[in-house]
């Protein structure tokens, strides 16, 4: 009713309309109340039978959604599932499909497959199989990198002498010295008639694929393709934050490169004041090459609908002085539990001693449990994390557990030498595991990632030798040093680890 005509009526008919109005004025707030909180109590049901089988991330879900109705039910429909979209999760199942054959993890020489683990090497090979398929091979030569430099060297000397085709996939390439370096080497490579593949993350590489760099390497026949494109629409059909965080280099189907380093300089000119990134890079030559060979396969069919099956026959040398290896990839729509399965079955196997590495620690409850019942039984738990992390909220996260962690006589070590980026596991010194993935939920449901498990007590003396070097660089923290948080603190790290499950 306009303001005018309520001027000019009685005071009794005030009287009679006014509450006619506050009800009709209550009314709709009612109804509108009713509906949203109908529709939070509708995503919160949704949560829990999608969530429900992880407690804790269904939990943590369910309270930011009634807590924080629109952020919450925009944030989870953005980021709460692990969705591909249709069409990638179609073309991915196709994908393995195809490439998914025991053709393809057979080898000409019958030595590469025929091995003797002991029973405790035997059950972490099962979990990994089980996830990717790919099988333990024998006859692999190895070499460990901890030192970045060394690292680029080698891998300019691999590019430098390919003659038939190199396939990289990485998360991020920046345009700085390393990645200059690296392009150069690539179009010099496609210059003499090798084919260079190159499939870097949408996300994390977005940079380099605006930058000049990247448009002389495509100039120069260097196949530059984003993985996982992103853009605000595809937010309403999948997870916009599924990454491809893989680090795979293969050389002539001949040599291969996996680990933690992207194609950067250690001084990561994003992020500067975090630096050096200290990483760890694996070099691999035999049969177990073919195993990064299809993954890359199988990433670059994803985001370019092109078969490379064709490679795929490739029979990488047999080394009689090498070593057993397995690859296992992991990703979403793929074995969303095969990296968090191999940590908690390499926990559980310890006898003496396990060592982690990693600068994102955010493990969920099950894992926790785990590291905190190995060290009550007496094994030895080491857990090395930077002490300057690039990432506050999982920095308070990882914090929030130390209490509880140094009560159960886990030691805890915190690298003062940079950001530490290598992401290692050695048990008993007997096996030993390098990967990409990160100890948090994002590594083990969400990104694509890849590690490798080298059966070898020789290789797992040389990791364990890396880990202490970080060790003897690291901040012991102990039960005295740590002390009692304030209750600002205890407040900041208890939120942390409210929302850690969603990391």
């Amino acid at each position: 009713m306009p303001h005018e005509l309520l001027l000019h009526l009685q005071p009794t008919t005030l009287q009679f309309l006014l509450p006619n109005l506050l009800f009709e004025g209550t009314k709709w707030a009612l109804l509108g109340l009713t509906v949203e909180l109908l529709f939070r109590l509708l995503l919160a049901t949704v949560v829990v039978l999608r969530k429900g089988s992880r407690p804790s991330v269904a939990t943590a879900w369910v309270l930011i959604v009634i807590a924080f109705p629109l952020i919450g039910i925009i944030a989870y429909l953005m980021v709460g599932e692990s969705r591909l979209g249709s069409r990638r999760r179609k073309s991915h199942k196709l994908i393995l499909d195809l490439f998914q054959k025991s053709l393809f993890h057979k080898h000409d020489d019958p030595r590469a497959l025929k091995i003797e683990l002991d029973p405790t090497d035997t059950q972490i090979a099962f979990i990994a199989q089980r996830a990717s398929q790919s099988p333990v091979t024998a006859g692999n030569i190895t070499r460990l990198f901890g030192e970045s430099q060394n690292c680029i060297e080698q891998l300019l000397l691999d590019i430098n002498r390919a003659t038939q085709n190199i396939h990289c996939t990485t998360y991020i390439w920046l345009d700085d010295r390393v990645g200059e370096a690296i392009g150069n080497a690539l179009m010099l490579a496609s210059d003499r008639g090798v084919t260079c593949r190159i499939l870097v993350d949408g996300q994390g590489s977005r940079a380099f694929l605006k930058s000049t760099l990247c448009r002389r390497m495509r100039e120069r026949g260097v196949q530059v393709v984003a993985a996982l494109p992103t853009h605000f629409l595809r937010a309403l059909f999948h997870r916009i934050d599924i990454r491809n965080h893989r680090k795979i280099l293969v050389i002539d189907c001949e040599i291969g490169w996996m680990g933690s380093m992207n194609i950067a300089a250690p001084e990561f000119a994003v992020q500067p004041r975090f630096a050096p990134w200290v990483d760890c890079m694996v070099r691999l030559e035999g049969p177990v090459v073919r195993e990064l060979q299809l993954i890359f396969a199988e990433d670059w069919y994803l985001d370019t609908n092109e078969s490379l099956a064709k490679l795929l026959e490739c029979m990488p040398a047999f080394h009689t002085d090498g070593l057993p290896v397995q690859i296992m990839a992991s990703g979403p729509n793929f074995n969303n539990d095969a990296v968090r399965s191999l940590l908690i079955a390499s926990i559980q196997v310890a006898r003496k001693e396990i060592v982690l590495t990693t600068p994102y620690f955010v493990p969920d409850s099950d894992m926790f449990s785990a590291l905190c019942v190995a060290a009550e039984r007496g094994v030895s738990v080491h857990l090395v994390v930077p002490r300057r992390n690039n990432s506050w909220l999982v920095a308070l996260a990882s914090r929030g557990r130390y209490s509880a962690m140094l009560a159960s006589g886990i030691q805890i070590h915190e690298y003062t030498k940079g950001l530490l980026h290598s992401k290692t596991v050695t048990v008993d010194t007997l096996f030993s595991v390098i990967t990409s993935s990160n100890l948090d939920r994002r590594s083990f449901e969400i990104n694509f990632e890849v590690s490798a498990i080298m059966f070898a007590d020789s290789f797992a003396k040389e990791v364990r030798a890396l880990q202490q070097t970080y060790m003897n660089h690291s901040v012991d923290v102990t039960t005295a040093s740590w002390g009692e948080p304030s209750i600002r603190q205890r407040l900041a790290q208890n939120f942390a680890g409210l929302v850690s499950p969603l990391i």
